[in-house]
C-alpha cells in the first residue's frame, strides 16, 4: 500500500474545559459499603463550535472508561506506583479527544471517617486539557491514608462507584468500560456495614456484587478484570463474564476476559494491551533505553488514530518526536497532513495523539539532567483504523427481485486504498442492505476468488444480495467491517430501485493501469436515450477525500431524445497527487430521474512516481557497468600481470672483484616496491665489500628495475641506467662488477653447492651471513664461484693453487680462511635480505 502526502487541516479550535464545581451536603451512605460524603463536582466537560465537533466525529470512536485501582493494604508501595502509571497510561494514551475517563480508588470502610472508595479523578473529557488533568490528578492514587480508607477489599463499593459515573450524562451509543485492578481477594470482613459476623459480610458482599454486575448488563459497560499476586482468578472470571458481553466488535479479542499476572511489573503493558482490546485498536510495542537515548515504535500503514505513549516514571524526563522522515514535529497543531497534541508532560507518563500518523518508524528522543537517567523509559504506540468504505452495486439501481453484485474497497482518510491483505488479517466483511418495503438483512462479502470475486487476495470484498420483491423506493448500503485494531465508518451507499424500464441506460469504462503525477487517465461513457425528452447525466467522483487531486471532465453529458452517445472521458491528476491507486469511484446519475444512479465504477488507477533518468536508462546503465566492470577486469589482470613482469622477487645480485670473494644478495617478496630495487655496496674497514639492501636515507645507492619485456635496467650511483639481459654484468667502479641472476631463466638457475669452484663461494644471506675475505699474501685475484649457464663468461681460476681445495668450513683456517677482524666484522653485520 503507497501513502498520500496530501494535507488536511482541521476546522476549528478545541476550547477550554469549564469545571462547574457544585458541592453537596454530607450524608449517611445509600446503602451498605456505599462510599462515605465527598465533596463532588461535576464532571468536567467540553464544548466547541459545531465545525470543531464534526472534525472530531473523523477521529476515533469515543468511549467511557473507568480506571478502578485497589489501594488496599496488601500492596507495596512498588505495586501502587506501578498501578498508578498504568492508570495513567491508559488515560494519556487514548485515541479520542471525545471519550471520557474516571479513575477511582478503593480499599473498605471499617472505621467511622472511612470511605471504601476514593474518586481521585472524576468523569473528565479527554482532550488536550483534560488529560494534562488526568495526568495530574491519577498522582493521588499513591498517597493512601489509613483514616479514611478501610484496608480491605470491597469490589461491590468499587463497581458501584464506577457504573453510577459511567450511566450519568453519556451517549447511550457510547462504548462504557470498567478496568479493574486488583491484587487480592474480596476482604469485607471487618466492613460493618455488610453485617454482623465476618461470614454473613463475605456472603452480603457476594450478592451485592451480583447485583452490581447484573446492572452492568443492564447498562451496557463492560468489566475487564487485571490481577497480579495472589488473586481469586473464580471471582475475576465471573466478573468479566458478569458484566455487559458485546464488544466494539464481534472478534472473540473484543469480549470481556479476565488477566492475571504473577507480580505488577508487566501491570502497564498488560492493561495497555487489555485497553486496546477493548476499543478496538490495537499497540505497538516499542524499544527500551535510559535517557539520553533515542527509541523507536512503528506506526502501520493502516492506522487512522494514534497515541505514543512514553512511560518515563521521572517528570524531568523529556521526549521529543520525530516522524519516520526524521522530521521533528510539534508537540500541539498541524504538520504534513497530521494534527497532534502531547499532554502529561509533567506526570510519569506522557503520551503525543496522532491524528492521520504518517506510517513507518516513529523516534522518541530522551533527555534528562544528571541523577534523573537511571530508570529505563519505554515507549509503545496505541492506534486504530478507521477506515472508509468504497461501495459499488452492479447494477447501480436493481429492480425489485434482482440479483445484485455488491463490492467493497477500504482506504484511509488521507484516500490510500487498502491494497495488502496482511493488514487486514483477521478481518470480517458484511453488507448490509435496509429501505423501503423490506426489513433490513445483512450478506457476508468475501475475498476468496469464488463467485462474484474477481481476484483473491487483492482486498477487493465482493457478495451478492437479491433486492426484496417489496422494496418500492430508497436503498441504503452500509459495509460492516470488524478486524483487531480496524474499525469502519459506517457511512452508507445510498440507491435507489427501479421501476419499471429506465428510459436512460449508461455504461461507463475506464482505462485501468498506471499514470504518473499530473497525467490523465482516458475512459468512455455509452449512452442510450429511448425517452422522447433530452436527458443531462451528471458524473462525479464519491468517496474521495477534500482536495483529493483528482478531476473528471465532462461533469455533465447531454443525452438527445431518442438516441445514443459515446462520450470520451478524462480524469486529471494533480502534479503532486501522492503515488499509490487512486481510491473513490466513479458515478453517473440522471439528473433528469431524480438523481437516480445510472453506474458506478471503482476508479482503480495506480499513480507511480515520475521516472527518473535511472529508471527510463537502467538497462544502458546496467549494460555500461557490466561492460565498464570488465574493462577494469581485464585492465587489473594486465597490470597484475605486468606489475609480475616487472617484479624482481627471487633475482640474484652478485658481487665479483679482483682479490674478493663472490658476494650474493636475493630479492625477497614485497622489497622491490613500485619494481625498483635499491642496494648498496658494503665497504666497511678492514671486510670484504658486501651487498646491503639499501634503507632510509642510505648514500651511493644503486637501482634495479625490470622493463616489461623482462629486461633488467641497472641505474649505479651517479650513472645512467643501463639495460641487461638476466646473467649480464655491470661495473661498479674500483674492480668491482654486478652480476644479475634471473630465476626465471632457466639458464641462470642456481646450481647446487656441489657445482662450486675451488673455494666454494657462499652467499652471505644463505650461510648465517659469513663473508669470504681476501687472501693474505697472494697477489692478483682471488678464484669466483663458477656458475654453469649464467651468461656471465669464464671464471679465471685463482692465481695461486694454494687456493685449491680450501674453505671456510675448514676448522684449520689455512690460507683461504678469513683473518679473525673479518670474522668479526662478519659476524656483526645485519641479513642484508631485511
Amino acid at each position: 500500500m503507497r501513502n498520500t502526502s496530501r494535507t488536511r487541516t482541521l476546522a476549528g479550535a478545541l476550547l477550554g474545559l469549564a469545571a462547574v464545581a457544585a458541592t453537596t451536603a454530607a450524608g449517611p451512605a445509600a446503602a451498605p459499603g456505599a462510599p462515605a460524603p465527598l465533596a463532588a463536582s461535576a464532571p468536567l466537560v467540553a464544548s466547541a463550535p459545531a465545525g470543531t465537533r464534526a472534525a472530531a466525529a473523523e477521529g476515533a470512536d469515543p468511549v467511557d472508561f473507568a480506571v478502578v485501582v485497589d489501594q488496599s493494604k496488601s500492596l507495596s508501595a512498588d505495586d501502587l506506583a506501578r498501578e498508578v502509571e498504568a492508570a495513567a497510561l491508559i488515560a494519556q494514551g487514548e485515541i479520542s479527544e471525545r471519550s471520557r475517563a474516571t479513575v477511582i480508588g478503593f480499599g473498605s470502610s471499617e472505621k467511622p471517617g472511612q470511605s471504601a472508595v476514593r474518586e481521585v479523578c472524576q468523569l473528565t473529557v479527554a482532550d488536550a486539557v483534560g488529560r494534562d488533568h488526568l495526568s495530574d490528578c491519577v498522582k493521588e492514587l499513591s498517597r493512601r491514608d489509613e483514616r479514611k480508607m478501610g484496608p480491605g477489599t470491597d469490589f461491590p463499593a468499587a463497581l458501584r462507584q464506577a457504573l453510577d459515573r459511567l450511566t450519568e450524562d453519556g451517549e447511550p451509543t457510547t462504548p462504557k468500560v470498567v478496568f479493574l485492578l486488583t491484587d487480592g481477594r474480596l476482604d469485607v470482613r471487618d466492613s460493618r456495614a455488610y453485617g454482623d459476623d465476618p461470614r454473613s459480610r463475605t456472603e452480603e458482599a457476594e450478592e451485592q456484587l451480583a447485583e452490581q454486575l447484573a446492572r452492568a448488563r443492564e447498562e451496557s459497560v463492560q468489566i475487564w478484570p487485571l490481577g497480579f499476586g495472589d488473586v481469586d482468578r473464580k471471582m475475576l472470571t465471573a466478573m468479566a463474564a458478569g458484566g455487559y458481553r458485546n464488544g466494539c466488535a464481534d472478534l472473540p479479542s473484543a469480549r470481556p476476559r479476565p488477566r492475571v499476572l504473577d507480580g505488577s511489573a508487566e501491570i502497564g503493558k498488560v492493561l495497555q494491551e487489555t485497553f486496546a482490546a477493548a476499543r478496538c485498536a490495537r499497540v505497538a510495542q516499542g524499544t527500551v533505553g535510559k535517557p539520553p537515548a533515542d527509541l523507536t515504535v512503528t506506526i502501520p500503514e493502516i492506522a487512522t488514530d494514534g497515541s505514543i505513549t512514553v512511560s518515563k516514571h521521572d517528570p524531568k524526563v523529556t521526549a521529543t518526536y520525530y516522524d519516520p522522515r526524521g522530521r521533528k514535529v510539534p508537540t500541539r497543531g498541524t504538520f504534513d497532513g497530521s494534527v497532534f497534541e502531547a499532554t502529561g508532560q509533567n506526570g510519569p507518563v506522557e503520551a503525543l495523539r496522532v491524528k492521520n500518523p504518517r506510517p513507518g518508524a516513529w523516534r522518541v528522543h530522551l533527555e534528562a539532567p544528571e541523577g534523573h537517567r537511571d530508570r529505563e523509559v519505554t515507549v509503545r504506540a496505541i492506534w486504530q483504523g478507521k477506515l472508509r468504505s468504497a461501495v459499488t452495486l452492479d447494477p447501480a439501481s436493481p429492480r425489485p427481485g434482482e440479483k445484485t453484485v455488491v463490492e467493497v474497497r477500504m482506504q484511509t482518510r488521507r484516500g490510500v486504498v487498502i491494497d495488502d491483505p496482511e493488514q487486514l488479517e483477521g478481518i470480517k466483511v458484511s453488507a448490509r442492505l435496509s429501505g423501503s418495503g423490506f426489513d433490513p438483512f445483512s450478506v457476508p462479502l468475501t475475498d476468496d476468488g469464488k463467485g462474484p470475486d474477481r481476484r483473491a487476495g487483492d482486498v477487493r470484498f465482493t457478495g451478492t444480495l437479491t433486492v426484496p420483491d417489496g422494496a418500492d423506493g430508497d436503498l441504503a448500503l452500509r459495509a460492516g467491517m470488524s478486524a483487531p485494531g480496524v474499525t469502519g465508518d459506517r457511512r452508507p451507499l445510498n440507491a435507489r430501485v427501479t421501476l419499471g424500464t429506465p428510459p436512460v441506460k449508461a455504461a461507463l469504462t475506464v482505462e485501468r493501469g498506471s499514470v504518473h503525477p499530473g497525467g490523465e487517465v482516458r475512459g468512455r461513457l455509452e449512452v442510450r436515450n429511448s425517452d422522447s425528452t433530452a436527458h443531462t447525466l451528471r458524473l462525479a467522483l464519491a468517496d474521495r477525500p477534500p482536495g483529493g487531486g483528482v478531476r473528471i471532465t465532462p461533469a455533465t453529458v447531454e443525452v438527445p431524445a431518442e438516441g445514443r452517445k459515446s462520450v470520451p472521458l478524462t480524469l486529471s491528476l494533480d502534479p503532486d497527487v501522492a503515488p499509490g491507486e487512486i481510491g473513490g469511484r466513479i458515478t453517473v446519475a440522471d439528473a433528469d430521474d431524480d438523481g437516480r444512479v445510472l453506474d458506478n465504477s471503482f476508479i482503480g488507477v495506480v499513480v507511480e512516481p515520475v521516472p527518473t533518468l535511472w529508471d527510463e536508462w537502467w538497462g544502458a546503465f546496467l549494460a555500461a557497468a557490466v561492460l565498464l566492470l570488465g574493462l577494469a577486469a581485464f585492465a587489473a589482470v594486465r597490470l597484475r600481470a605486468r606489475n609480475r613482469r616487472r617484479d624482481l622477487t627471487g633475482v640474484r645480485l652478485e658481487l665479483r672483484g679482483d682479490g674478493i670473494r663472490p658476494d650474493e644478495l636475493t630479492v625477497r617478496p614485497g622489497q622491490s616496491s613500485g619494481g625498483e630495487f635499491r642496494f648498496t655496496v658494503d665497504r666497511a674497514r678492514g671486510a670484504a665489500p658486501g651487498l646491503r639492501r639499501a634503507g632510509p636515507g642510505a648514500a651511493a645507492v644503486h637501482r634495479l628495475r625490470r622493463s616489461a619485456s623482462g629486461q633488467f635496467l641497472f641505474r649505479p650511483d651517479g650513472g645512467r641506467e643501463i639495460p641487461l639481459s638476466p646473467g649480464g654484468s655491470a661495473s661498479l667502479g674500483e674492480g668491482l662488477e654486478i652480476v644479475f641472476h634471473d630465476r626465471r631463466s632457466a639458464a641462470s638457475r642456481r646450481p647446487g653447492r656441489g657445482s662450486s669452484a675451488s673455494g666454494g663461494s657462499r652467499a652471505s644471506g644463505g650461510d648465517g651471513g659469513r663473508r669470504w675475505g681476501r687472501t693474505p699474501g697472494r697477489p692478483g685475484r682471488t678464484g669466483r664461484t663458477g656458475r654453469s649457464g649464467d651468461g656471465a663468461g669464464p671464471v679465471p681460476s685463482p692465481s695461486g693453487p694454494g687456493d685449491r681445495g680450501t674453505d671456510s668450513r675448514h676448522p684449520g683456517g689455512g690460507e683461504g680462511s678469513p683473518s679473525p677482524g673479518e670474522r668479526r666484522a662478519g659476524a656483526s653485520r645485519f641479513d642484508p635480505n631485511f
